[in-house]
């Protein structure tokens, strides 16, 4: 979507203050022994707290509030059973509606004791986050996302998951136009003045394709190395974007 009016702003400000909010309620409460169950309860009792629901369950059923993805899954883990142990990689992604508007965004919470390569490739994925909106621009390509976040991770030694990316986000979770996390010089794409984007940059210690459990939902590295992945929802503009999903 592109915001129209100034209450699609504050319809998206709202949706993006509660996904915030929650996942600063889950990196508090994520501990070594909880399930990630439980962690997705936490994220279920905020979104009651601010009236909100959660956005995969309505469009696709997905069974759980949000998505929960450890160590070599990259996105999409359902809520579950497993038990939080030292050194795992979490990473939540929220995505909340409320009064018809939809914002999407997702963090990695490194679990003491935490090893060095994680620590780096999500330090790159923020610095590929950081990147990526310095050059979100209207009147850009779509690309020039991409182009930012792999030539960050290039840079420090890692990779992108080439088989997902970003998207437009706002009255549905998935819309136009697609955000890859690497540059496809035949998009033409171009960012537009108040279009609603996810930018999530989702990288691996070492390439390795994406391949879906027999689960229908969690997608991991078919290689079992470790991902990372950050996410913001932005509106564009003339100048620096708006990230409505910033705590």
């Amino acid at each position: 979507m592109s915001i129209e009016s100034a209450a699609d702003l504050a319809g998206m400000q709202r949706v993006g203050r509660v996904v915030a909010l929650t996942i600063r309620e889950m990196r508090a409460a994520a501990c070594i022994g909880m399930t990630t169950a439980e962690l997705d309860a936490v994220a279920g009792s905020a979104f009651k707290r601010h009236g909100a629901r959660s956005a995969p369950q309505l469009t696709y059923g997905f069974p759980g509030v949000t998505c929960i993805s450890v160590n070599d899954e990259i996105v999409h883990g359902i809520p579950g059973p497993r038990r939080l142990r030292p050194s795992d990689v979490l990473k939540i992604d929220v995505t909340a509606e409320l009064g018809g508007y939809i914002a999407d965004a997702a963090t990695t919470i490194l679990i003491p004791p935490i090893a060095p390569v994680p620590m780096r490739l999500k330090q790159t994925a923020v610095s590929a986050l950081s990147s990526a909106l310095a050059v979100a621009r209207s009147g850009e390509r779509v690309s020039v996302i991409g182009r930012a976040v792999e030539a960050e991770t290039r840079r420090s030694g890692f990779a992108v998951v080439r088989e997902l990316c970003g998207h437009g986000v706002g009255r549905k979770i998935h819309e136009p136009p697609q955000v890859p996390n690497h540059e496809n010089t035949f998009n033409r794409d171009l960012l537009t003045d108040g279009l609603v984007i996810a930018v999530e940059p989702m990288l691996t210690a070492v390439q390795s394709n994406a391949v879906e459990d027999a689960d229908g939902w969690t997608i991991r590295t078919q290689n079992g190395c470790v991902a990372v992945h950050e996410e913001h929802t932005i509106v564009i503009t003339r100048g620096i974007p708006m990230v409505v999903t910033a705590a």
